[in-house]
């Protein structure tokens, strides 16, 4: 499998191979070469159907039946590559060749990549393109950059301060504790407080211990699972306790949750009934849904979720709920979830509803208890992993 991003006769050309067949899409017109003018380009795929936009103009490949997972496990090369063995003979149009000019604000599924000399793994005969201190969006918030001597100033629109206008006006002077973040609230010439797990108050200044969490909504804990690399992926599970507030929400996430194609093992609740969605490759997403009786609200549930190989068993309060052989083809049987899980949503700033492509609505609002992973002794100390705005609930409110 490949994809490829290369400049071709003058027209910029995406090629990709999921396993099956090559595709290649060309824009219809060409890059300018002389002075000093900036292109945007946006390409990729969904499933199996590429696109390739140059400045706003768009071509599509219409998809046809075929493998729809880009299946790589390579390094991520930027403007050439170590050694021409590399580079799939179907990738480019000739010889293979390194790029000459500028790049800049790489977003590789909306995360930007720093194109710094420390950042990268590996690089060679890269250097400054702009050749002054300023550079590309070193002043954050529309701020303006100034070159001084050998260095830089930034000139800071109205709300932002700092030296590259990276902090609100806002926060610039707040009492928010220990890992805490400060969320300006422009409407009310103030901000709000947001905690690091362990930690509560107005300002975060009071330290927490608990064995049940609460969340509120924009919460969130991601554990990392230091046995992952043991695990046998062909047998996962996981059982915890949880209690709702609200007819949707989305409770568990088991898998890394950065790409489209990453494996994942989820649970939550919509429309009051619940959900569980399960993907071992391809971005087949089976959900299940049990809706005899609602969830919310209020109300203690233990749910225990066994997937082996490609079966799927769900526990309701002891009960088998739920018995489904997502693929009897057997293509994908492991649950190959990165060791990442999460646990009432996801980091600040991701949405659940982005990130899960629609499959759950929001955070969740109740409490969780007693989560064990695989067959473990030993129930996750969800007070040891990393999160925000998290609640002591063990005296049950």
């Amino acid at each position: 499998d490949f994809l490829c991003i290369s400049l071709v006769n003058g027209f910029m050309q995406l090629r990709y191979n999921l396993g099956d067949k090559t595709v290649i899409l060309q824009t219809f017109q060409q890059v300018h070469t002389e002075g000093n003018t900036w292109h945007t380009l946006r390409a990729g795929r969904v499933g199996n159907e590429g696109y390739l936009d140059l400045d706003g103009n768009n071509v599509t490949q219409e998809a046809a039946a075929g493998m729809s997972a880009l299946d790589t496990h390579t390094d991520f090369f930027v403007g050439g590559v170590s050694s021409l063995n590399l580079v799939n003979p179907m990738a480019t149009e000739n010889e293979p060749m390194g790029f000459s000019g500028c790049i800049r604000e790489i977003l590789i599924n909306d995360r930007e990549l720093k194109l710094t000399a420390s950042d990268p793994k590996a690089g060679a005969n890269v250097g400054d393109c702009d050749g002054t201190a300023c550079g590309y969006t070193v002043c954050k918030n529309n701020g303006t950059c100034r070159v001084e001597g050998s260095g830089f100033s930034c000139s800071c629109p109205q709300q932002w301060v700092g030296n590259t206008c990276e902090q609100s006006v806002y926060c610039s002077q707040n009492q928010c504790g220990s890992q805490a973040l400060c969320i300006p609230q422009p409407h009310l010439f103030s901000y709000i407080c947001v905690c690091a797990l362990g930690w509560s108050g107005k300002y975060c200044d009071n330290k927490i211990t608990f064995l049940t969490a609460t969340f509120v909504g924009n919460s969130y804990i991601k554990y990392t699972d230091p046995h992952y690399s043991k695990r046998d992926l062909q047998h996962s599970r996981i059982s915890l306790n949880f209690t709702s507030n609200q007819t949707d929400g989305l409770v568990f996430w088991m898998g890394k949750a950065e790409d489209e194609d990453n494996d994942f093992l989820a649970l939550g609740i919509a429309n009051g009934t619940l959900k569980i969605v399960v993907n071992l490759g391809e971005r087949i997403s089976v959900p299940l849904i049990y809706s005899k009786y609602p969830i919310c609200c209020g109300r203690w549930h233990a749910v225990t979720i066994v997937q082996n190989h490609t079966c799927i068993k769900v526990y309701l309060d002891e009960d088998l709920i739920l018995f489904e052989d997502i693929d009897p083809q057997r293509k994908y049987t492991a649950l190959n979830y990165g060791g990442i899980c999460y646990f009432g949503g996801f980091e600040i700033g991701k949405e659940v509803n982005t990130v899960t492509t629609g499959l759950f609505q929001q955070e969740f609002i109740g409490r969780i208890k007693d989560v064990v992973l695989f067959q473990d002794s030993k129930k996750i100390q969800l007070m040891k992993a990393e999160g925000y705005n998290i609640y002591n609930g063990d005296d049950g409110s």
